[in-house]
């Protein structure tokens, strides 16, 4: 490496990097925080943090949330781009539902974690992944589809949720995603998978999230979780805990639709989770 491209990435491979185009598909992209002493740790013990934004799509604020703490916690932060209206029909939250049309989202997500795992030589087998509002939707999704990739899960706010439901349909349930995803959901797999569910307790509002006949997403059940978030997110992580999850549910006082609010409880939910594993 000449002095040339070892000031290069020291510039642009560490702290808040560029946005990259995703290998899998360059219609999306992500990016990242990298520890500046990143040459100074165990590569092999480190852990990403996937950060998923809501439909604002406010991706740097969430690769930012967790910068300090990948400093000081041997984490990477990835922070994806899904793009609103990819296909150019209008759709904005095709991403919270994991599949729209030919795209799968998961598994742009799972190439993602690949190939900054192999750029910078760290683990990318099992992450951290927090996601708010939009991202919540996708976290706990993606959790549902891969457990096996999940080392803990921050779920924020979410204004749909699918339940652990073999006699639903997804979203609302996950009867049939071995036709969508060529996935059979176990629920033996969450056992002892430690997952967090955060909301604020001010936030009440329901105009985004009741869903309508003749909505896109609208289905038989899709509001029968709850009307509010909170009620939403209290049976969801009810779902999770019934199949043995180890779940911790936080209500932040005072908060509304705050990513910043709920967002601490997540940092300390991933200290937590790596204290307990000498991670």
């Amino acid at each position: 490496m000449t002095d040339k491209d070892a000031l290069f990435e020291q510039t642009y491979d560490r702290g808040a990097t560029p946005i990259y185009s995703a290998r899998y598909d360059p219609r999306f992209c992500y990016g990242l925080y990298v520890p500046h002493r990143i040459d100074r740790m165990d590569r092999k013990a480190m852990k990403i943090i996937v950060s998923v934004h809501g439909t604002g799509r406010m991706q740097s604020l969430y690769r930012d949330l967790f910068a300090e703490f990948a400093e000081y916690n041997k984490c990477i932060v990835l922070a994806p781009l899904f793009p609103a209206n990819v296909l150019q029909d209008g759709n904005q939250s095709g991403y919270k539902y994991m599949r729209e049309a030919d795209i799968r989202y998961d598994l742009v997500m799972l190439d993602m974690i690949a190939e900054v795992a192999e750029r910078y030589g760290i683990d990318g087998d099992k992450v951290l992944m927090f996601g708010f509002s939009g991202g919540g939707h996708f976290t706990h999704r993606f959790t549902i589809l891969h457990p096996d990739r999940i080392l803990a899960a921050s779920v924020g706010a979410p204004g749909a949720v699918t339940i652990l439901d073999d006699t639903q349909d997804w979203w609302v349930g996950i009867r049939n995603t071995q036709d969508l995803f060529g996935l059979t959901v176990d629920p033996e797999a969450f056992q002892n998978l430690p997952i967090h569910f955060v909301v604020g307790d001010a936030d009440s509002e329901t105009w985004e999230i009741t869903f309508e006949p003749g909505d896109r997403y609208y289905m038989d059940g899709a509001n029968a979780a709850g009307r509010t978030r909170n009620e939403r997110i209290a049976t969801l992580a009810q779902a999770f805990k019934a199949v043995g999850a180890i779940v911790v549910l936080d209500s932040v006082s005072g908060a509304t639709h705050d990513v910043t609010a709920v967002a601490q409880k997540t940092r300390e939910f991933f200290a937590d989770v790596l204290n307990s594993q000498n991670l």
